[in-house]
């Protein structure tokens, strides 16, 4: 029987959750091209078949250059893996704004770029499949963490009303919402944490910075092959979902989230940073 969905594009599959769905799908046998900003990260990856662009997500010379290499390549993709992104962390009050603007820049804008330029393959051949991998942060939120929840929320909205646009032409928008992942994100959010150490808020951003710390010490999470999974089950399904949510404590979470009052999951969720 032919597969539905022959080609993909995985972004940010240098490490973590994208490197993990780029081999799933290797693995299902699909032409799979991978991008990110760290080409030799992903050498594994060419070794075992995949196709390696180097694409920053927030050049716009760059996303181009990828899309238009997949089209000349293969015609498109029938299945796009909108994976790269990053955490910022930090107060409000703290964060500049143009730091939060590139949160957005990666987390959102570029991704959208990037879906732009590949749509018109996909509606010429009526099918695909755009997968957004979102986070429980999109419905969910956590001190410090406005400007991460605020990209992650944004994308959930986006890919909804991308949904509905493309649904007369037979092309699917699937978001992937994770839980607890253990990627290496409290490494890198580490580094990501802006706030000043003599600020109103230094105590408070101290104590995250301990709970980041223990969750990097003790691997808490899920591995990524289980977001891997659930984006080739989507892939595989006749009608997929329109969300999905996987990993340590996602549905759980979101579950407290849909059933507490606001007062109650702010206490609630204080309670872990105390």
């Amino acid at each position: 029987m032919t597969r539905k969905h022959q080609t993909a594009l995985v972004t940010g599959a240098s490490s973590g959750i994208g490197k993990s769905i780029a081999e799933r799908l290797l693995k299902d046998g699909l032409t799979v091209y991978v991008a990110a900003r760290s080409v030799d990260k992903m050498a594994d990856l060419a070794d075992k078949g995949a196709i390696v662009l180097p694409l920053d997500i927030t050049k716009q010379d760059q996303i181009e250059a990828v899309a238009a290499r997949i089209v000349e390549g293969h015609g498109g993709v029938d299945v796009l893996v909108n994976n790269a992104g990053y955490g910022q962390y930090g107060p409000v009050e703290d964060t500049p704004v143009e730091t939060a603007r590139y949160q957005f820049e990666v987390n959102l804008f570029g991704l959208a770029g990037l879906t732009q330029l590949l749509l018109p393959a996909m509606r010429d051949k009526r099918q695909g499949m755009i997968v957004n991998i979102s986070s429980i942060g999109g419905k969910l939120f956590t001190p410090l963490g406005a400007w991460y929840h605020a990209t992650k929320h944004a994308l959930e909205g986006w890919s909804d009303c991308l949904r509905l646009e493309l649904k007369p032409f037979g092309i699917d928008v699937v978001i992937i919402e994770p839980g607890f992942i253990n990627t290496g994100f409290a490494d890198t959010l580490g580094g990501n944490l802006t706030f000043r150490r003599d600020g109103a808020y230094a105590e408070y951003a101290g104590r995250f910075e301990g709970r980041v710390d223990k969750a990097r010490t003790t691997g808490e999470g899920s591995p990524p092959s289980v977001v891997a999974d659930t984006v080739a089950r989507a892939v595989q399904a006749r009608r997929p979902r329109t969300r999905y949510a996987t990993g340590q404590m996602a549905r759980p979470l979101l579950f407290l989230r849909w059933i507490l009052s606001d007062r109650t999951f702010d206490r609630l969720i204080v309670s872990q940073f105390s």
